[in-house]
């Protein structure tokens, strides 16, 4: 069958005048050709109809497609053995013809990126040798598309705070800001909303506008729009990681800024250049850092445990002992670990990443051998001491006599008689009993109550009410 553009000749000629014979001449194709065009009077193609084999047994075709899900093999093979005469081209032409099972693609879009205008990043999970072990890290991968320049880096999670570490590595790196970042509907980003109409969260943002950009997301579904990104972390997987054995997370985060800067020096065919020399001209367009980047840390509120140590992340990094039982505050930055009591900084140690637990002790926090701290004296024995110097003797020799939970409750019993009787008896009944070794605090109560009893509770005599009656 001719094509349009043929048959577009044969009527021009005919036309002309020119015969049959002579245009099935001229253009190669038989007299009888010629003839059936100019019998059609068009010059379009006809449309051949042909039997459908498989069109009678269209029901028995979807009934099996959705026992067999969807595999059209295990459909013929059941069709066959129904006693059907039909082949497997027969069947998968009949299905694709009339679109049962499948809808065509849609056209993919194109996306113009001028320069500076948009940085692309994205985090994917991957398996890193580190000491010797397959730990899951997160690896943070940032692409600027028009120059194709990449840059990323692996932490054992992604959270806000490994996301504000990155992105201010990233800017670093670049030595500027696009004017937009590209991300994902990540709730480490997202506050609400998607797509167009995403609000990032009130702290992001304003770590953002610091750096001189502003956080975008995609559509839900349309990943294709950072397709530059997503690309990159298949070619981290199979070059990166593959076969590299790193110490720990700062030594895998190095070689990643290496094997940056090698990628990004090597010629690309497609693109004509390398992705850095694309981005020598790209490198005006973007946005200047500002003349001081905060230090990104995380917050902690800790109590200083009784061994002076406080917990991060299940490691423990030792404080001050003169801080045990204080509230303390814990900034946890790239490599440190900083301890705040107040504006102070009272302690600073290099900050562990490792899903093994483990304990950072400096000797200073430590109490010398020959001054352990004393311990704390409770509010009621103290103010019973203050009391007098008598009754502090007299704690002294009851805390040797009765210990434990007995000793502190006869304190306590003790600095309540001060509280509840006139002080001079009380003083009284301490000296005896100290005299005579009593530490009994019933017995003590009892000398308190006969001290007072003949000043407090006077019994009226017989002459007393005579006089009264008189």
């Amino acid at each position: 069958m001719v094509d349009e553009a043929v048959r577009t000749v044969i009527f021009r000629l005919k036309e002309k005048g020119e015969s049959i014979h002579g245009i099935a001449k001229v253009l190669k194709v038989s007299r009888k050709t010629v003839r059936v065009v100019l019998r059609s009077g068009t010059t379009q193609v006809p449309e051949i109809v042909r039997p459908e084999i498989a069109e009678p047994f269209r029901d028995q075709i979807l009934e099996q497609f959705a026992e067999c899900k969807g595999n059209l093999v295990r459909v013929h093979e059941e069709l066959v053995g129904q006693g059907l005469d039909l082949s497997y081209p027969g069947l998968t032409a009949f299905c694709r013809r009339h679109g049962l099972f499948k809808e065509p693609a849609p056209p993919v879009g194109e996306y113009t990126f001028p320069p500076g205008k948009e940085m692309q990043q994205d985090t994917s999970p991957h398996q890193a040798n580190i000491a010797a072990r397959l730990e899951k890290v997160e690896t943070s991968t940032l692409v600027l598309p028009y120059s194709h320049l990449l840059f990323f880096q692996h932490y054992p999670t992604f959270n806000r705070f490994y996301c504000k570490l990155f992105f201010t590595d990233a800017v670093t790196y670049l030595e500027g800001s696009c004017d937009e970042a590209m991300v994902d509907n990540t709730h480490v980003i997202v506050h609400h909303g998607s797509g167009a109409r995403m609000v990032p969260v009130p702290e992001m943002a304003a770590f953002a506008a610091h750096l001189g950009f502003e956080f975008r997301a995609h559509e839900i579904g349309d990943s294709n729009r950072k397709a530059q990104v997503e690309r990159a972390h298949y070619f981290i997987e199979t070059n990166f990681l593959a076969g590299r054995r790193f110490k720990d997370f700062g030594d895998l985060n190095r070689q990643a800024v290496d094997f940056c800067n090698k990628a990004n020096a090597k010629h690309r065919r497609h693109l004509h250049a390398s992705p850095r020399e694309l981005f020598a001209r790209e490198r005006p367009f973007l946005n200047p850092l500002p003349i001081h980047i905060p230090e990104v840390y995380q917050l902690h509120h800790r109590i200083v445990d009784v061994r002076s140590y406080v917990s991060v992340h299940g490691h423990h990094y030792s404080a001050p002992y003169t801080l045990i039982g204080l509230t303390v505050e814990v900034r946890e930055t790239r490599d440190r670990v900083d301890i705040y009591r107040g504006p102070r900084c009272v302690a600073s140690h290099k900050r562990l990443v490792s899903t093994i637990p483990a304990t950072v002790s400096l000797p200073e926090h430590r109490p010398p051998r020959e001054a352990r701290p004393l311990p704390k004296v409770p509010r009621e024995e103290q103010q019973a001491r203050d009391a007098a110097p008598d009754i502090a003797i007299y704690i002294d020799a009851l805390q040797k006599r009765v210990s434990g939970v007995r000793g502190t409750l006869s304190v306590r019993r003790l600095a309540s008689f001060i509280h509840d009787y006139p002080q001079q008896a009380v003083l009284t009944a301490v000296r005896t009993a100290t005299i005579f070794g009593l530490f009994d605090m019933d017995r003590l109560e009892r000398l308190i109550l006969r001290a007072i009893a003949t000043e407090y509770f006077v019994i009226p005599t017989e002459s007393d009410d005579d006089d009264e009656e008189e």
